[in-house]
């Protein structure tokens, strides 16, 4: 991708809530929204001693996310997914146009 901003935080934060961490190292959790980019395309990191790659950066409107969408943020469905993230975030408000980074990730294959 081209003309991507800075990073705004590092790669080892994109995911750090355990039952998070536990659903990457399981599988069924292979993207992390964020608002800043934590990940360029191709960078490492490591989930528990496990190794991931990152895969794809994109932008996304919260309006237009799914119920697939939320399922591979580890979530059952979109609006649980809404709901914790309401939650975890004191004073946040779901606003339909609000632009977010998708970090795509992957078990990284053994070299």
């Amino acid at each position: 991708m081209e003309n991507l901003p800075e990073k705004t935080c590092s790669i080892e934060r994109l995911v750090t809530q355990p039952r998070l961490v536990a659903a990457a190292k399981a599988g069924t959790k292979t993207q992390q929204r964020r608002d800043g980019v934590y990940g360029w395309v191709g960078e490492n990191f490591e989930l528990d001693g496990m190794a991931f790659v990152v895969t794809g950066l994109s932008r996304q409107r919260l309006g237009d996310m799914t119920d697939e969408d939320a399922r591979a943020e580890g979530f059952p469905g979109l609006a649980m997914y809404k709901d914790i993230i309401l939650k975890m975030h004191t004073g946040m408000t779901w606003e339909e146009d609000h632009l977010v980074w998708v970090h795509s990730f992957a078990v990284k294959a053994d070299a």
